[in-house]
């Protein structure tokens, strides 16, 4: 929304200072009603978001660079990997710690928001940790519109020791700016503890279907699908946000954490669902990568539902060629996906879902602002990418 903003802007003030020439040329003085600049809107939240990032990698830089001469060649090389990794993404869930703040306090300084969106910068600091480390094992090509980091020429195998390195990056941030403030524990183990699920999850996800391994339905289930997406994307993604703006807020009730944690999971798992479907119908040019599910032989939304509906026959070719790196193959898994109208099917669960989540929100926000979640579902509904 914030691009719009900007666009229309922008345009808007083309159109007056074309409105302002041509009053000029037919004689109307400077009293016109027309101003002769128009006043620029405050940057936006995502502007002012990324205005930290330089500071931030300046910070960590900084911090060894003064009496460690010798690893001069290795800051600098880390300096790439978070220019290269962390800053492109939608930072949806780094703006999502400012935004809920700003709902749940009142009375907050330009000093707080600052610290929110550094909380917020951690997030995508952990988030590249995990894509990076995700793209490797994935054997993914392409990764926000560009080569994944992997990919680069140079790097190879180095990118495991640069995830270690990015995900390192999240505590020496959260020392730097918070080690005297009352939360600081809390945002630590918060963190431990979301690393934690996440690499349960990954780990769910790798031995349910790994990469190169034989084709397993039988593991194949709703079950075991909402595990993974609970473990490996909910948590981080959906309930972390939150968590971190709440402990921040001076929200530390075991209760309202737990509440708020149930709304989240699930919407991180109507999220996951969103992302499965544009792996296989999104546009690569809009979501910013290839799509690889199919035959990177994942235990994906779209192939659960397509096994419920399969005939004997179509079972047989969906094992056949799911799986498989061969570009005939995937056509055909996505053809027959396409034969079960597996479009119309994620369609209805989306609007069901969307209704099923807005209730979950009703029954639960008895303390925390119902803003707080209705802005993550509206974010995230209908998204295309």
């Amino acid at each position: 929304m914030e691009n719009n903003i900007v666009s229309f802007v922008s345009s808007q003030t083309n159109i007056n200072t074309q409105i302002h020439v041509i009053m000029a040329l037919n004689g109307h003085d400077e009293t016109s009603q027309i101003p002769r600049k128009v006043q620029r809107l405050e940057p936006s939240e995502l502007e002012q978001f990324d205005d930290l990032f330089p500071e931030i990698v300046n910070i960590l830089h900084q911090r060894w660079s003064s009496d460690n001469k010798e690893i001069t060649d290795a800051l600098n090389w880390f300096k790439e990997v978070s220019e290269y990794n962390v800053p492109f993404g939608k930072k949806n869930r780094g703006i999502s710690v400012v935004t809920t703040y700003k709902l749940l306090v009142k009375d907050f300084s330009n000093e707080d928001i600052k610290l929110a969106r550094i909380l917020g910068w951690c997030i995508e600091w952990l988030q590249a940790f995990f894509l990076v480390a995700d793209d490797i094992m994935d054997k993914s090509i392409t990764r926000r519109g560009k080569p994944c980091w992997y990919k680069q020429n140079n790097v190879g195998l180095i990118a495991v020791n640069d995830a270690i390195y990015l995900e390192a990056c999240v505590y020496e941030i959260l020392k730097h700016y918070f080690r005297k403030k009352p939360y600081y524990i809390d945002l630590v183990e918060l963190f431990h503890q979301i690393s934690m699920h996440t690499v349960m999850g990954q780990c769910l996800d790798l031995i349910t279907s790994p990469i190169d391994g034989k084709v397993d339905f039988t593991k194949f289930t709703e079950e075991r699908y909402n595990a993974i997406v609970k473990w490996k994307t909910a948590y981080y993604s959906f309930y972390l946000p939150v968590a971190l703006a709440m402990y921040m807020a001076g929200i530390t009730d075991e209760d309202v954490h737990s509440k708020a944690k149930t709304i989240l999971i699930e919407m991180g798992t109507f999220f996951q669902i969103q992302d499965d479907y544009l792996d296989c119908f999104g546009d690569p040019s809009v979501i910013g990568k290839i799509g690889t599910d199919i035959q990177d032989n994942k235990c994906s939304w779209l192939v659960i539902q397509a096994l419920k509906r399969v005939s004997k026959e179509q079972r047989t070719e969906l094992q056949n060629n799911y799986g498989c790196d061969d570009p005939s193959k995937i056509e055909k898994v996505k053809d027959l996906f396409e034969q079960l109208d597996l479009q119309t099917v994620y369609s209805d669960y989306e609007e069901n879902s969307f209704k099923l989540l807005m209730n979950l929100i009703d029954k639960n926000c008895d303390i925390l602002p119902k803003e707080v979640f209705t802005s993550f579902a509206y974010k995230i509904y209908k998204r295309q990418k």
